[in-house]
């Protein structure tokens, strides 16, 4: 079990309402699993998905990664245990622009002190895994949308993360290009064994996981039983 999440609860304030975005959810993933969570706009899903990642505090319940409570951390030890299990990938690449894309996936290597040479070795490794090394000199604004999602996930997991997450990770791409990302991923769980979680409105998106749940009014159910 690499994942636990138990009775999660989340609130927002809306002017003078308190909204209950997330109602008791629980959820238990093994590792090397690849499942989706789908459901409509303003579900829930994504704020899930963020406290799953350490990235926003849930008001009641816990995160367990490994068995550990993410969230009896304080925020250094939270974004460091963040930064060398998991990786995160979003609808919009967030590519930083004035970096080329080798420098791009390069990057989290970078910020974790690791020798340059070594990191961008790492980098243009992952890239030819991914068929684009022909790209890695290359700006973000001069390779296509498919292929900044393709930079954007290689950077994700070049720390080699337990854990993949992608917030709705084909939203911005024509559904043919989707599907090329979407293949990637699955290569990366089948061959890396990384537990990847997506979180998509999309059915035919949710299809490619082997274990699918649907949220709806911030309560989770599995496609087929329950929870």
């Amino acid at each position: 079990m690499i994942l636990e999440v138990v009775n999660l609860h989340k609130y927002y304030q809306a002017g003078d309402f308190k909204l209950h975005v997330l109602k008791g959810i629980s959820l238990r993933i093994s590792r090397g699993e690849f499942l989706a969570i789908r459901g409509p706009s303003g579900a829930g899903k994504s704020t899930l998905l963020h406290i799953i990642g350490g990235l926003e505090r849930p008001e009641e319940g816990k995160v367990l990664l490994n068995g550990e409570d993410i969230y009896y951390l304080n925020d250094d030890e939270l974004s460091s245990l963040r930064n060398k299990n998991m990786g995160f990938v979003f609808q919009f690449y967030h590519l930083i622009p004035e970096l080329t894309i080798l420098e791009n996936v390069a990057l989290p290597l970078l910020i974790q002190g690791k020798d340059k040479s070594q990191a961008f070795n790492m980098a243009g490794e992952l890239l030819s895994f991914f068929k684009m090394e022909n790209r890695a000199r290359h700006y973000p604004n001069q390779v296509s949308g498919g292929e900044q999602q393709r930079a954007a996930i290689a950077r994700a997991i070049i720390t080699e993360p337990q854990l993949l997450l992608c917030d709705e990770p084909t939203g911005n791409l024509d559904s043919q290009i989707g599907k090329e990302v979407l293949k990637l991923l699955q290569d990366i769980n089948r061959k890396k064994g990384t537990t990847i979680i997506i979180v998509t409105h999309d059915s035919e998106v949710a299809r490619w996981a082997k274990r699918e749940f649907y949220i709806k009014d911030g309560i989770l159910s599995e496609k087929g039983g329950s929870v």
